[in-house]
């Protein structure tokens, strides 16, 4: 009996493995998101990825991932993105809209929880190869801002269509 178990739970954990290896898109750089403790964005907790670009001669695309609860109080955020890397060093203030004016998400729904993919920058030529550096800020009055789950981004290559 807990032979079959082990065997069963083995199964499983290699099923996982194969369709999380499986579901990888060649095109993606990054996808990464970090979690926001307590559900309070404060100005210091600043997002920090790091990533490379190999082919600086073809163009990305930039997403924002942002997950609130239900309980966020706003239509909107606003952001800073700080980008550094070779021959790159620029600050850009964004406003995502999350909500309809009737209080409708915009975002994909789970239980209490709101997921959002935006794009942010498109068809973007980073300057060169090497290591980048991304920072997300929150940029509203409230400080700390409520009810933020996580936010991270994704970077892609634009396929060739």
């Amino acid at each position: 009996m807990k032979a079959a178990r082990n065997i069963f739970y083995c199964f499983i954990s290699v099923l996982l493995l194969a369709v999380q290896i499986g579901c990888t898109d060649p095109n993606t750089i990054i996808d990464q998101n970090t979690s926001i403790e307590n559900l309070n964005w404060s100005y210091p907790n600043k997002i920090k990825i790091d990533f490379k670009i190999d082919d600086a001669t073809i163009p990305y695309n930039i997403y924002l991932n942002l997950r609130v609860t239900g309980n966020y109080r706003y239509s909107n955020i606003f952001l800073l993105l700080k980008r550094k890397g070779p021959q790159l060093n620029a600050s850009t203030r964004f406003e995502i809209k999350l909500a309809e004016a009737d209080g409708q998400w915009l975002g994909q729904g789970s239980g209490n929880l709101y997921s959002f993919q935006v794009p942010i920058i498109t068809r973007f030529k980073f300057p060169a190869k090497g290591t980048y550096h991304f920072e997300i800020e929150q940029n509203m009055r409230d400080n700390p801002l409520h009810e933020v789950s996580d936010a991270g981004l994704r970077v892609e290559k634009v396929s060739a269509q």
